[in-house]
C-alpha cells in the first residue's frame, strides 16, 4: 500500500479540524473543544517556535561561517535584500491594482456612502487634520445626518473590537514613545543576547548576532574555528531532527490547531458562516491578489532567473511548509519546517537557505503588505474618500516600511496596518471593520510571505551558482 505523503496528511487534518469546528457550534462543544482540544494546537506551536530561535542561530552561525570569504557574504546579503524589496513592492502593487478594479468598498447605499463620509470628515476634524480629497460634505449636510454619523461613532466605541483595536494601537504609540528616525538600527542590536533568544519577537537581535559571530568565525583560522563549526553544525542537526519528530504528529497537531481557532472565532454555525461572508468583496480581493502572487509571480520569478524547478515540484516541495503556515498564521514558526522543505524538497543547498530563509521569515511579508495595500484602499472607498494616484503610491512606501516591521506572529499585520492608515492620513481604527475576516485572511497571508522566502532562496542560490 502507498503511503500518504505528509503534505496530504496535513491538508486532510485541516478539513476534518474545520468540519469539527463547524460541528462543534452548531452541537454546543465549544467549551470541550477549547479545553481539550485546542491545548494541542497551542503545544504544536509552542514547540516550532521552541525549535525556531535555535535554529536560526545555528543555521546562520554555520552558513555564514561555512562561506569562507566575508565578501561573498556581503554579495549574497545585498542580494537577498534587494530580492526581498522587490517582491514586496510587487505584491503591494498587485494590491492596488485589484482593489482598484475592482473596488469591493465602493457602496451603492447613497445614504450609507454619506453617512461613512461624514464619519471620516467629523474623524479628521476631531484631530486636527485636512481631508485627503479636499471635499466637505460636513458643510452641505443637515443636522440629522451629522447626528446620525455621530450616533455611528459612538456606537462603534462601545464595541468589543473598537476596545481591542484601541488597546493594540495604544500599546504600538506607547512602544513608540521617543523614537528616533534610527531607532529601528538601535532596535537590532542586541544588549542582552540572551533576553533576545527568550522572545520571540526579537528574532532580528537574533539574527544580528548570529551574522556577526559567523562573520567573526569566518575571519578566523580555520585550525582555530574547526571543533567550534563542527559544534555548530551538530546543533543544527540536532534541531533539524527534532522538526523530523514533531512533524510525524503533524497532522494530529493541525487538526486540534485548525479546531480550536474556529471553534473561538465562531459559537455558532451561522456566525461561522458569516465570518466570510460579511466582508466578502473585500476578503476576495484580497485572496485574488494573494493567489496570483503565488501560483503566477513567484513560478514566473524562478523561471526568469533560471532555476530548474518545475512548477508541480515546486508547490509538491513547499506544500508542508505551506499548509502549517495556513494552519499556524505565523511565518516564525513555520520556519524549521520552510527549511526542511527548501533543503530535502526543492534541493537547495544550505549555504543559501540557511542565511535568507531566516531573514526574510523576518523582514520579508509580502502577503501582509498586499493585504495592507488593499485594506487601505477598500477602508478610504467604504468611506467615500478618494485617494489620489500619489497618494495610493506613498502607500506603496509606508506599506513597504511596515511589513518590515510587522512581527512573524498572528495578527501582526493589524498593528502595522493601523500605522499605515495613520500615516497617509486616514483613521486608523477603522481596523475594526475588517476585524471579523482578519484571522481567516491572516492565515491564506502567511502562506504567501513562507512560499515568497523559499523562491528568493532558490534565486540567491542559482545566482551564486550552488545549484
Amino acid at each position: 500500500m502507498k503511503k500518504i505523503a505528509l503534505h496530504w496528511k496535513i491538508l486532510i487534518a485541516m478539513v476534518l479540524g474545520v468540519i469539527f469546528a463547524v460541528l462543534s457550534g452548531k452541537f454546543g462543544w465549544n467549551d470541550f473543544t477549547g479545553d481539550w482540544i485546542d491545548p494541542f494546537g497551542k503545544i504544536f506551536i509552542n514547540g516550532l517556535k521552541l525549535i525556531a530561535v535555535p535554529l536560526v542561530l545555528f543555521s546562520i552561525i554555520t552558513g555564514v561561517a561555512g562561506m569562507g570569504d566575508p565578501s561573498k557574504l556581503g554579495r549574497i546579503g545585498g542580494k537577498t535584500l534587494l530580492l526581498y524589496l522587490a517582491t514586496t513592492v510587487c505584491s503591494i502593487s498587485m494590491g492596488l491594482i485589484l482593489v482598484n478594479i475592482f473596488q469591493p468598498g465602493v457602496q451603492t447605499d447613497e445614504n450609507l456612502r454619506l453617512s461613512n463620509r461624514l464619519q471620516y470628515e467629523l474623524w479628521a476634524e476631531d484631530v486636527g487634520i485636512e481631508v485627503k480629497d479636499g471635499r466637505h460634505e460636513l458643510e452641505t449636510a443637515n443636522a440629522d445626518q451629522v447626528a446620525a454619523a455621530l450616533a455611528q461613532i459612538d456606537a462603534a466605541k462601545r464595541t468589543d473590537e473598537y476596545k481591542k483595536a484601541e488597546a493594540k494601537k495604544n500599546k504600538a504609540e506607547m512602544a513608540k514613545t521617543g523614537e528616533g528616525p534610527l531607532q529601528p538600527i538601535v532596535d537590532m542590536v542586541p544588549s542582552n543576547i540572551i533576553v533576545s533568544m527568550s522572545d520571540g519577537r526579537l528574532m532580528l537581535q537574533v539574527i544580528f548576532f548570529a551574522l556577526l559571530f559567523g562573520i567573526s568565525m569566518a575571519f578566523l583560522p580555520k585550525d582555530k574555528t574547526g571543533a567550534l563549526f563542527d559544534f555548530f553544525d551538530g546543533m543544527n542537526n540536532v534541531f533539524i531532527k527534532m522538526v523530523h519528530v514533531i512533524m510525524k504528529a503533524a497532522p494530529f497537531f493541525v487538526f486540534c490547531l485548525m479546531a480550536g481557532v474556529l471553534a473561538k472565532s465562531a459559537g455558532s454555525l451561522d456566525e461561522l458562516i458569516s465570518i466570510f461572508f460579511k466582508l466578502l468583496g473585500y476578503s476576495l480581493v484580497v485572496i485574488l491578489g494573494l493567489a496570483l502572487m503565488m501560483f503566477g509571480f513567484y513560478p514566473l520569478l524562478l523561471r526568469i532567473f533560471g532555476v530548474k524547478i518545475s512548477y508541480g515540484q515546486f508547490f509538491r516541495g513547499m506544500s508542508p511548509a505551506q499548509f502549517l503556515a495556513f494552519s499556524t498564521s505565523s511565518s516564525a514558526a513555520t520556519l524549521p519546517v520552510t527549511i526542511e522543505c527548501v533543503n530535502e524538497n526543492l534541493k537547495v543547498p544550505e549555504q543559501s537557505s540557511d542565511f535568507v530563509l531566516p531573514i526574510g521569515a523576518t523582514v520579508n511579508m509580502d502577503g501582509t503588505s498586499l493585504y495592507q495595500a488593499i485594506a487601505v484602499i477598500f477602508l478610504a472607498q467604504y468611506h467615500d474618500v478618494d485617494l489620489s494616484l500619489v497618494q495610493q503610491l506613498g502607500i506603496v512606501l509606508t506599506a513597504t516600511l511596515a511589513s518590515i516591521g510587522a512581527a512573524a506572529v498572528p495578527s501582526a499585520g493589524l498593528i502595522t496596518l493601523m500605522i499605515v492608515l495613520g500615516t497617509v492620513g486616514l483613521n486608523p481604527m477603522w481596523v475594526v471593520l475588517i476585524f471579523p475576516v482578519d484571522r481567516i485572511l491572516d492565515m491564506c497571508r502567511t502562506v504567501i510571505n513562507v512560499t515568497s522566502d523559499a523562491t528568493v532562496s532558490a534565486v540567491i542560490a542559482k545566482s551564486e551558482k550552488m545549484m
